[in-house]
């Protein structure tokens, strides 16, 4: 076959035009273009839809968690108000209310060993290696049934 230009052509064809031979560098180049294109819109995201989780990272296990399960929700069912949830819930700063509750029980538990008129209460050391569990809770019961 005759590889001359036709008589009727521009002497200067535009790179969009395919060649002869049946190179097409303006689909190739499209074609990265778009495999490229797809996969940083797949990262920004999932960055996007992680960002409840990474902000919540640094609150309290709990909050972290509840975050976390909205995300996966949200992911599953393409309902985009658990992902507002989690989103709204990860920049709200709830306030710690286990650590005071332990305290007050803690705190409770020790006045109700020491009621007025008991008998001392061994240190924790010596009555773990003199007794077993079961006379420490006999003792407690004796000292709580008296009142």
């Amino acid at each position: 076959m005759n590889e001359q230009i036709h008589p009727a052509a521009p002497h200067h064809l535009p790179f969009f035009i395919p060649g002869a031979d049946g190179s097409d560098t303006l689909m190739v180049v499209m074609g990265i273009f778009l495999v490229a294109t797809v996969l940083w819109v797949g990262t920004l995201y999932w960055k996007l839809h992680s960002l409840p989780e990474r902000m919540a990272h640094k609150s309290q296990k709990l909050q972290f968690e509840f975050v976390a399960v909205l995300g996966l929700i949200s992911l599953f069912t393409h309902m985009h108000i658990f992902w507002i949830a989690g989103l709204l819930l990860a920049l709200i700063d709830l306030p710690d209310f286990g650590t005071p509750i332990r305290s007050i029980a803690g705190s409770v538990e020790r006045i109700a060993d020491a009621t007025p008129g008991a008998p001392a209460a061994e240190p924790e050391s010596e009555a773990a290696s003199d007794s077993s569990p079961d006379a420490r809770t006999r003792s407690k019961q004796e000292v709580h049934d008296h009142a």
